[in-house]
């Protein structure tokens, strides 16, 4: 059951947003938009696809590499997951954890939330499950009513990626107040390859990655009262070898103009819309970005062909 005041913080936010991004000189919109139900159905479809490898292979990591999880974070831990989705991963690991007391699902979807929040507590019954809707960038506090446990921080899907350097910076600090000195992390991050494999990753044949890219249009539509014409914009996924990034962008193909709230946004003939980057690590790049939050790496597992990596960290020790 949606609190009615979460509807309207949420609207009023979203609106900000769109507006603030729309407004600039290179039109952008948070990436975190991209997820509503809709959104996050679609996503979960590119997992599948055979071009989209990091769901894949950072899969195949935590299931050959369980038994070494396990012992990384060590008896009767609190898994706290950031970002949390579908969940499908977390089975993997809270399955392979030594008698996990804890799991805390943390996502802005509400919808995919609760259905997550369920199926663990089904999957894994007398596992305390507290769910967290809130948007894992922004600033907060863990329920007080999570059980003691050594507190392990789950952040997979190379979404650390999505991040430019100062949310980075400020996420996996939070992280490390959230477990506390005697806490770790594991976290997926997706590697630096070669420009057409990661292409293909973000601009699939069968469309899918288009659709979800349009799907930010369909909400604004839906929810703001907006009036985009969806025909008139194109998926076009882009290299940005300065950022190491792959770029999701959404291209006007004409001269257009389009409302939200009231306000007229004009575009330009290929004009675009910045929806999403995805930086791409290699492991000097990660342990130079987790060190300036205080971690350390403690583990690196990557699969055979170097695709991708699932980082275990530890927190710095604190200089007193």
């Amino acid at each position: 059951m949606h609190d009615v005041s979460s509807i309207v913080a949420t609207d009023d936010a979203f609106l900000a947003d769109v507006l603030d991004g729309l407004s600039r000189a290179k039109k952008v919109l948070p990436c975190r938009w991209l997820y509503d139900e809709r959104g996050s159905d679609l996503f979960e479809a590119i997992t599948r696809l055979d071009e989209y490898y990091p769901t894949r292979v950072e899969t195949t990591i935590l299931r050959d590499r369980a038994r070494e999880i396990a012992d990384f974070a060590g008896e009767a831990p609190v898994l706290i997951e950031y970002g949390s989705g579908a969940g499908v991963k977390t089975e993997l690991v809270l399955g392979a954890l030594r008698a996990p007391v804890g799991y805390v699902p943390i996502d802005v979807a509400e919808e995919y939330l609760v259905q997550s929040a369920r199926r663990i507590e089904s999957r894994f019954p007398g596992l305390w499950v507290g769910p967290v809707n809130r948007d894992f960038l922004s600033v907060f506090d863990l329920p007080t009513s999570v059980p003691p446990g050594r507190r392990i921080g789950f952040f997979p899907g190379s979404t650390i990626g999505n991040l430019d350097a100062r949310e980075a910076r400020a996420f996996l600090s939070q992280m490390r107040r959230h477990v506390g000195q005697g806490g770790a992390a594991i976290l997926g991050v997706d590697l630096r390859k070669d420009v057409g494999t990661l292409l293909r990753a973000y601009d699939d044949r069968e469309g899918v990655t288009a659709q979800f890219n349009l799907n930010i249009l369909a909400r604004i539509n839906r929810e703001l009262g907006g009036e985009f014409r969806l025909d008139r914009f194109r998926h076009e996924a882009r290299w940005n070898a300065v950022e190491n990034a792959v770029e999701m962008h959404l291209v006007s193909l004409a001269d257009q103009r389009a409302s939200v709230g009231g306000v007229e946004i004009r575009f330009r003939e290929g004009e675009t819309i910045h929806t999403e980057s995805s930086r791409k690590y290699d492991r000097e790049g990660f342990e130079s970005l987790a060190g300036a939050a205080g971690w350390r790496i403690s583990e690196a597992w990557v699969d055979s062909a170097g695709l991708f990596s699932v980082f275990a960290m530890s927190p710095r020790a604190v200089r007193g």
